[in-house]
């Protein structure tokens, strides 16, 4: 039999000595820890140590609705969000943010005009909500049409008589944007900005505007300051027996979709309809909160009442009649909610109680 010559022999023994120190090379690795992963894209990225933020969950509230699992708040991310959504970047000619209809003094709300207000002086179709307390929602606008959190703010930006910007290139400006990228890093374990970490950011941000303040909020937690006038008590009696069919809670929403007798404007606007094509959500709005609603007038859908004493006698003698009305309104035959003079004045004093101080003026949720 023919021996091996001594070059097969060499090779032979290298490709052993290369193979067991690729062994051991490779055993040794599988023992160490990966670096910790980044949390917006899952790949491998460096260890990062953003703070913790706990969400405000109010003794009087409901349990939350939001997944803070899927999106745990830090101090970094909620900065992040807020920088976002007062940035009027993210609008076509760079004149409006979010901040610019949501504004802090009125409740997060637009105080200015009935309908929202867009670039170039242009009107949308619908008031402006209020922003407060989003933990607790998963629906969103007047209709329901969005049912994510982390999802709404695509819809005003992209809308085109709000901030009319593909949302596309409101991403491709932030990446371009000298500021973001330390404030991405911090939030985020790495500068690159992405869809989901930019919304899940203002999403941090929207979910700190929690509404709990309220001198009935500390009358009902028996802390101080929580005193109410005889007027504020006998109206909150009223209410609780009259409108909390609607407004349930202490969100003061049940978060439904109601028909509550407003004659069709001009603007012929059908309500939840538009989403589910069912006739039965036809004039159907989402019940909003009332919380703060001293301050977020105007009011209903499409802000045709200025204040609350209009609201009030629309409830007592203008409600219309229609297919989807909501029974509630309907009782025994007779439209509307039978109140006396005096039950109104109480009543009105009563959501007066609900305006948050604390809210309007925390800092922690203005631009500076």
């Amino acid at each position: 039999m023919r021996k091996p010559s001594t070059i097969s022999t060499k090779y032979n023994w290298l490709a052993v000595s290369l193979f067991l120190f690729g062994l051991a090379v490779a055993c040794k690795t599988s023992q160490e820890p990966d670096p910790t992963p980044d949390p917006g894209t899952g790949g491998g990225g460096v260890t990062y140590k953003p703070t913790p933020v706990a969400l405000r969950k109010p003794a009087n509230f409901p349990d939350v609705i939001y997944d803070l699992t899927s999106n745990p708040l830090t101090a970094e991310g909620i900065a992040l969000g807020k920088s976002l959504f007062y940035d009027a970047q993210l609008s076509r000619d760079t004149t409006v943010s979010c901040g610019f209809c949501h504004q802090q003094f009125a409740g997060f709300g637009h105080s200015d005009h009935a309908l929202s207000h867009g670039i170039g002086g242009k009107f949308g179709t619908r008031n402006v909500p209020g922003l407060q307390n989003l933990a607790w929602d998963r629906e969103f606008f007047w209709d329901g049409g969005v049912t994510s959190l982390d999802e709404l703010p695509m819809t005003p930006i992209q809308n085109a008589v709000e901030m009319d910007l593909k949302f596309s290139d409101a991403l491709s400006r932030v990446q371009k944007s000298p500021k973001y990228p330390a404030l991405f890093k911090a939030a985020f374990g790495s500068d690159t900005v992405t869809t989901a970490r930019f919304l899940k950011a203002i999403s941090q941000f929207l979910l700190t505007l929690v509404s709990a303040d309220s001198r009935y909020d500390k009358y009902v937690r028996k802390e101080a300051g929580g005193d109410l006038t005889s007027d504020e008590v006998a109206g909150l009696t009223v209410f609780q027996q009259k409108c909390a069919t609607c407004h349930a809670t202490d969100l003061f929403t049940d978060r439904s979709y109601r028909n509550n007798g407003l004659p069709v404007a001009a603007i012929n606007d059908q309500g939840r309809y538009k989403i589910t094509l069912n006739e039965a959500d036809r004039l159907k709005f989402k019940v909003p909160s009332l919380r703060n609603v001293e301050r977020t007038f105007p009011y209903m859908h499409d802000g045709r009442f200025t204040t609350l004493e209009q609201v009030i006698d629309h409830y007592r003698s203008g409600v219309n009649d229609s297919p989807t009305l909501d029974p509630a309104l309907k009782l025994n035959g007779q439209l509307g909610i039978a109140l006396t003079d005096t039950e109104k004045k109480q009543v009105i004093a009563f959501l007066k109680t609900l305006s948050d101080d604390t809210f309007i003026n925390n800092r922690a949720f203005s631009a500076n």
